[in-house]
């Protein structure tokens, strides 16, 4: 006998998210902004989760080195943890989507199939891809945590963009650049396009 086989979930007594979103007056979807360390994803991030807050939205932001410091701090970087942390923010995720809440995800998810993973987890119809669009070279003057200096040289190893690769969204559901204009004026625009998804 498994572990599994003691395992008995009972989904029939729980209020349904339906129920939730009627309450909270919103939909729930899974904002998923996806680019380089650097790239502006937090920043943007909190822009956008005032300005839903002020709309009276209620929204969930889960941040990489957040989660990395919580709930996935036994995990590495190599592909398998990769694809686990990736894992277990979706799970998480849907949690916040079954309570009828906004999540706004800030993840480095640095190939498509760990999006693809996250997207089949959450459900096609609440993942919501956003590919922050910054390029490498702004990325690195940005460099506020002094990780791709680290990287270049070679005191952190599988570092998206130096020594690991990042493979940029194709068909994402929306690109926005977070550089040459203000984070206000980012932040509106990715609000604009969010808004009437999660409107009632």
């Amino acid at each position: 006998m498994t572990t599994s086989d003691n395992i008995h979930p009972d989904f029939q007594g729980i209020l349904q998210r339906s129920e939730k979103e009627k309450l909270l007056n919103q939909r729930a979807k899974v904002l998923w902004m996806t680019g380089l360390s650097g790239s502006g994803k937090t920043t943007l991030a909190q822009g956008l989760e005032k300005m839903m807050h002020q709309e009276g939205y209620l929204t969930q932001i889960l941040d990489g080195d957040n989660i990395r410091a919580g709930i996935n701090n036994n995990l590495g970087f190599s592909d398998e943890d990769r694809m686990e942390n990736i894992r277990r923010i979706s799970e998480i995720s849907k949690l916040f989507v079954d309570c009828g809440i906004i999540a706004i995800n800030c993840f480095v998810s640095p190939t498509i199939a760990i999006r693809e993973q996250a997207k089949s987890i959450i459900g096609s119809a609440d993942f919501i891809e956003i590919y922050v669009n910054t390029p490498i070279e702004i990325c690195e003057e940005r460099d506020v945590k002094g990780l791709y200096a680290k990287a270049r040289k070679g005191e952190i190893q599988d570092f998206t963009g130096v020594n690991a690769p990042f493979e940029a969204p194709t068909n994402a559901d929306f690109e926005i650049n977070a550089y040459g204009v203000t984070i206000d004026e980012s932040a509106r625009s990715l609000f604009n396009y969010v808004q009437p998804l999660v409107k009632v």
